[in-house]
């Protein structure tokens, strides 16, 4: 196995071709920069050929220094019948001005014949003067054999005839491409050490997650010998998705020994996923491994006991080491140790007996007879936890709030105007919004930023409502629960009442002084 592997990132291009995302330039700019200062080794960024965004975007990035990635553009081999200097697109990609490219050509001979209807051996032509015009122009080249695992298994000697087409144009690395995302492991292993053996070059490889096996296929390329993965960060790309470098990387780093990223980046492995999916405007799955919130939730008694006496004993590898953090979840199961442990958090000298602790406990199983769970809304816990302590000071007062809803043609269906109270001193203000929770939301961030500019960069990641009691029908209660995100971290509130407006603002409430506690325990710590 190799000590380290090149990691490249094709979040720009495979990634934004993922059902319901589309960057706009700046948003590809931010992921540049996200992934630069991860560390990984380079940064596909889309066919300069293709459309208008992306040729303005490589306009864009030639003012960007990178510290850590190389940017590369990509694109195909010369068509069929024409020279490799009068293809137009080759033209894009030496204009891209990239230090390296990836050039993709076809290693199933089905879609040689079939899909670009050309000879088999003019394709391997396309590919080797593709290679060696970009080669003579100073570039380091990447070759993506497109389908090598279909190619290999129809006809091995043609697909292995294109790798060395590509190898003797100049390719430094190539790829082979689990294109259909069908590969299984063993298979994968067996093909990559072959082509390993064969050829001298640096070998990658580059696999699709249609039968949800393409991490597991990448981590068995490298043991093979392969010593450059390509993915996306979180997994984005067409149909199933590709190779989710977020759980590869550490996977590699962790567990094999074999270098990635620089090492100190590790811990920005859950910030770099949660600042790619805010900017692709996605929700980051709570079960994603290492990167997720539920990665290292604890929920069942046992769980808990045992992870809070040896931690190894319920997670394969420490959350701190990847950025994360352990949660223990609330519920019915949780247990009354679990229940200590977070009141010890904020006063580490309250015991099982304590009085504080029995009324604790009291006021949160009065609360769950309300309808409310903490399972997932711990920040309630702990602002409940804090009342009851009376560690809790309230950083804001509502004086009134008002709400309208409309039917419009277009535009927002709700509006609302809030009146707030800091300190003595009052501010009211009004927003629109896609509903009334929407608009409340935003209405009261509003009137808080005046007071609070650290809200600016708070915002609601998921809404739900779950309606407590049906056999009331409309006087049934609900429970809401709300995910708030700042970018960095993530937390969720919970409220209920018999109306859902009121318990959305409860848990609104909860989202913004939950924030505003953690802001202000920064500023004491850096204090002292």
């Amino acid at each position: 196995m190799p000590k380290k592997v090149d990691i490249l990132d094709s979040t720009l291009r495979d990634g934004a071709q993922a059902e319901g995302i589309s960057f706009s330039v700046a948003d590809k700019l931010k992921i540049v920069k996200a992934l630069d200062e991860l560390g990984v080794a380079y940064i596909e960024a889309g066919n300069p050929g293709s459309n208008p965004k992306d040729i303005e975007f490589f306009e864009k990035i030639r003012t960007v220094k990178l510290k850590n990635s190389k940017l590369a553009a990509f694109g195909s081999t010369r068509r069929r019948g024409i020279k490799v200097e009068e293809d137009n697109n080759i033209q894009s990609l030496i204009g891209a001005g990239t230090p390296a490219v990836v050039i993709f050509g076809k290693a199933w001979d089905f879609h040689v014949t079939e899909i670009i209807k050309t000879s088999l051996e003019e394709n391997l032509e396309m590919v080797k003067e593709t290679i060696e015009y970009f080669k003579n122009r100073g570039k380091e080249v990447i070759f993506d054999a497109e389908h090598f695992f279909d190619g290999y298994k129809a006809n091995p000697d043609y697909s292995l005839d294109v790798l060395k087409a590509a190898v003797d144009g100049g390719a430094q690395c190539v790829v082979l491409c689990d294109t259909n995302g069908g590969g299984f492991p063993t298979e994968i292993y067996e093909v990559v050490k072959r082509v390993k053996e064969t050829f001298k070059v640096k070998i990658g490889i580059h696999c699709h997650n249609d039968s949800g096996m393409a991490v597991a296929n990448s981590i068995m390329a490298v043991e093979a010998g392969a010593e450059h993965v390509q993915g996306t960060y979180i997994g984005y790309g067409e149909r199933c998705g590709n190779a989710n470098l977020s759980t590869i990387i550490p996977n590699l780093q962790l567990k094999k020994n074999i270098s990635c990223i620089p090492a100190d980046n590790l811990k920005n492995i859950t910030y770099t996923a949660r600042r790619i999916a805010e900017i692709s405007n996605m929700s980051l799955y709570k079960r994603e491994p290492y990167v997720g919130s539920s990665a290292f939730a604890h929920k069942g008694g046992m769980h808990i006991d045992g992870v809070c006496k040896a931690s190894q004993s319920f997670e394969h590898v420490s959350p701190e080491s990847v950025g994360n953090k352990r949660r223990i979840l609330m519920s019915e199961v949780s247990g009354r140790n679990t229940i200590l442990d977070k009141i010890r958090e904020i006063n580490p000298n309250i015991n099982k007996d304590s009085k504080e602790t029995e009324a604790i406990i009291a006021r949160l199983k009065e609360l769950e007879h309300q309808g409310y769970q903490f399972e997932g809304a711990e920040s309630t816990f702990e602002l409940i936890i804090r009342k009851e302590l009376g560690k809790y000071q309230p950083f804001f007062k509502l004086e009134k709030f008002k709400l309208m809803t409309e039917q419009p043609i277009k535009g927002h269906s709700a509006s609302a105007l809030i009146k707030v109270n800091v300190d003595g001193e009052s501010e009211i203000t009004a927003a629109e919004g896609d509903g009334p929770v929407h608009a409340l939301d935003k209405a009261l961030r509003k009137a808080l930023e005046v007071f609070y500019p650290e809200l600016s960069h708070v915002y609601l990641t998921d809404f739900k409502v779950r309606v407590i009691d049906s056999e009331m029908a409309t006087a049934a209660k609900v429970r809401v629960l709300i995910e708030s995100t700042d970018e960095e971290s993530s937390w969720t509130t919970v409220g209920v009442s018999t109306d859902i407006i009121e318990a959305s603002w409860i848990a609104l409430v909860d989202s913004i002084e939950y924030k505003l506690l953690k802001e202000l325990e920064k500023k004491i710590k850096a204090y002292l």
